[in-house]
């Protein structure tokens, strides 16, 4: 049975995230009703990882099985198709036929994401839903500063949802960057796995940093405390990419 790679672009604006699940539409479920409208086949779609409602991917990466061997190429074209025709803010850039063996999720090496913040007083038109407008003038070079503290490996307790289904807080962050380009400022976080909100909780805390109202140090201190109160507030969704994976 032949094995398809996909790499997904979507806006997840409109999804209940990723997954499928009862009380809305997923991304997941939005792909694989579009592969059942040309190959007639009930698929399951596995993804490399999954994103929350209003969470966005650059390069999403999932991979499914189909009975029939299809060229890359009309597989990628095929589902395109009907997703546009069914007015998903989905697209699958590539399509890789691959072994049995790669597998979205667990041949993953590393995930890369990245958060958007607008840093400006005026509301965002062209970027609403798609990145997180703070008006107040942040510092991004203190936020850099103490993004540094957090990389390596760590018990993240502080900096994870209580909801979080990992067995184990322990990661290790291999990148978290900050960087400021005009009134944009991007967050870049890379590691081989995330926690259920760790990068968006990452975030807000940063905020406070850039704000003024945190210090480096004080980073450290949420860190070592293992306590999700000690977590900055969280950061809204519509900043985040999946940006990447690497295999």
């Amino acid at each position: 049975m032949p094995r398809y790679k996909l790499t997904i672009e979507y806006d997840g604006s409109s999804f209940v995230g990723w997954q499928r699940q009862d009380n809305g539409r997923s991304v997941q479920g939005a792909i694989e009703a579009a592969v059942l409208g040309f190959s007639g086949e009930t698929v399951t779609v596995k993804g490399a990882g999954r994103t929350d409602a209003g969470v966005h991917a650059l390069g999403q990466v999932g991979h499914v099985d189909l009975a029939r061997d299809w060229p890359a190429e009309t597989v990628r074209n095929a589902i395109n198709a009907h997703l546009i025709k069914a007015r998903d803010a989905v697209a699958i850039l590539v399509v890789d036929l691959v072994t049995e063996e790669f597998d979205a999720r667990f041949s993953a090496l590393k995930r890369h994401y990245v958060y958007r913040i607008v840093n400006r007083a005026a509301p965002l038109t062209v970027l609403r839903d798609r990145a997180w407008r703070v008006p107040r003038q942040l510092d991004a070079d203190a936020m850099h500063e103490a993004a540094q503290r957090l990389v390596g490996r760590h018990d993240f307790t502080t900096f994870r949802s209580v909801q979080c289904q990992a067995k184990n807080p322990v990661r290790t962050l291999d990148r978290l960057d900050v960087a400021r380009s005009g009134e944009v400022i991007e967050i870049h976080a890379s590691a081989q796995s995330f926690l259920h909100n760790q990068i968006r909780s990452f975030a807000g805390s940063l905020k406070l940093v850039g704000e003024g109202h945190w210090s480096a140090d004080t980073m450290t201190a949420a860190l070592e405390a293992r306590d999700r109160k000690k977590c900055g507030p969280v950061a809204p969704p519509d900043g985040l990419y999946f940006a990447s994976v690497d295999y």
